[in-house]
């Protein structure tokens, strides 16, 4: 089976690892322009072309899908499928019906739920309990294609963004091959989606996610905090500065002074701060945060950053 791979972030690569691990042919991959990067404005490769050229596999990098010199090297390439991973635009209809076995898309998510382009942080930020991956035939609609296969992957209570992102990368190359070799096989047996997701749009994350209300519940704060792990991580103000909250966790009743922290109602007060972190009213609870950053300094845990800075209960962050 001759294979064209397209995709663009580090999410992509462990799925082209797979496809060229596993035999078979990756006649070329497709990725997005390189982006300039730090001071200087370098363009560093995506990391999907630095992969690819790593593995002798030749790179296309259009700047729009329907330019006439790409679609003809497209056509020429002959792929037998399009394997598509987090590539990071819509795929047009002439490109979709060109190879036999049409475009595959690997999905982070058990679709019909978190179609989009952020399912990984967003099942976290809602709670699940469980994602995966999601094999599509894709069509015109955004995630809307047959699902050809599905594998399912638990969260756990303490999952970041980056940890489940990881897994389901790993899974997504393994889920593809198997699918692969199914289609080869006639196993496949397409399933329909239905017209309607039973969660909202994924939509893309912004930095501006990271900020943290504290009027919403210790449970919703933690999870964020999770959840935007590694990126834009969740972050407060303390004392006019940019202060990221990297860990945390709910207190249990036993490991609280409750009749003191009675006494201090505003969400985004400080109740407590001492060797087992620091101790903040939310809407909803306390949450306990263990591992802090300040604008400027290094990351550290709670107890460490206290030694330097220490905290009066009332403080109010944000």
């Amino acid at each position: 089976m001759r294979i064209v791979f397209m995709g663009t972030p580090d999410f992509a690569v462990t799925t082209l690892q797979a496809l060229i691990e596993s035999g078979y042919e990756v006649a070329a991959a497709v990725s997005q322009p390189d982006k300039p990067f730090g001071r200087k404005a370098e363009l560093r490769p995506t990391p999907v072309r630095a992969a690819a050229e790593a593995a002798g596999i030749p790179v296309l990098q259009p700047r729009r899908l329907r330019d006439p010199e790409f679609t003809e090297k497209l056509e020429q390439l002959a792929p037998d499928v399009i394997v598509v991973a987090a590539y990071g635009k819509i795929i047009p209809g002439f490109i979709l019906e060109l190879p036999k076995y049409g475009c595959l898309n690997v999905h982070a998510s058990l679709l019909p739920k978190y179609r989009g382009a952020a399912p990984i942080q967003w099942a976290i930020l809602d709670g699940e309990k469980e994602t995966g991956i999601t094999i599509m035939q894709m069509n015109e609609g955004l995630d809307e294609g047959d699902i050809l296969n599905v594998s399912k992957v638990s969260i756990s209570d303490t999952e970041t963004g980056g940890s489940l992102f990881d897994k389901l990368a790993v899974e997504g190359g393994r889920l593809l091959v198997e699918t692969l070799r199914l289609l080869e096989t006639g196993g496949i047996c397409p399933e329909k989606q239905p017209a309607n997701s039973p969660t909202p749009y994924a939509r893309m994350i912004v930095k501006e996610d990271g900020l943290i209300n504290w009027d919403k519940s210790a449970s919703e704060i933690e999870r964020q905090v999770r959840a935007l792990d590694p990126w834009p991580g969740a972050y407060t103000r303390l004392n006019g500065k940019l202060f990221k909250v990297l860990r945390s966790r709910i207190p249990s009743e036993s490991e609280t002074n409750v009749s003191e922290y009675d006494k201090i109602d505003k969400a985004g007060s400080v109740l407590s701060a001492g060797g087992e972190g620091i101790d903040v009213r939310t809407g909803n609870g306390v949450l306990r945060i263990t591992e802090v950053q300040l604008e400027g300094k290094k990351r550290m845990a709670s107890a460490d950053f206290l030694r330097g800075r220490p905290m009066e209960k009332g403080l109010l962050l944000g």
